[in-house]
């Protein structure tokens, strides 16, 4: 259901770290934590040949974690906060840098953190 305060429907009772802000431009520093200072790793690391889901994706918070969404697309991203239906953070763009983003936790196939 939408709400104002709530646009995606998600129960932030049991998201960490604050609701996340419109999947776009930069979020209001309390409700996400640090953004990374630096660009991610420069390389892309081969896919796994499973499919690993979000379940342990916590362990991955405030570092640079490479996700691979069901769609066929890939990026590095520096997750933030973790809830039950998606994940905020930061995603990795060389045009512009990091951006402020959302994912719907289904959408993704895979992960790989780094320190």
């Amino acid at each position: 259901m939408y709400h104002p305060q709530n646009p995606y429907g998600e129960d932030f009772r049991h998201f960490h770290g604050g609701p996340p802000e419109p999947p776009f431009g930069p979020p209001p520093p309390s409700s996400t934590g640090q953004m990374p200072m630096g660009a991610p790793p420069g390389f892309a690391p081969p896919m796994p040949t499973w499919q690993q889901g979000t379940r342990s994706i916590r362990s991955c918070l405030f570092r640079n974690t490479y996700i691979w969404m069901n769609n066929g697309r890939s990026f590095w991203f520096y997750p933030t906060a973790v809830g039950q239906e998606f994940i905020a953070g930061f995603r990795w763009s060389n045009r512009h840098g990091w951006r402020f983003r959302t994912i719907t936790r289904n959408q993704i196939r895979s992960f790989e953190c780094f320190r």
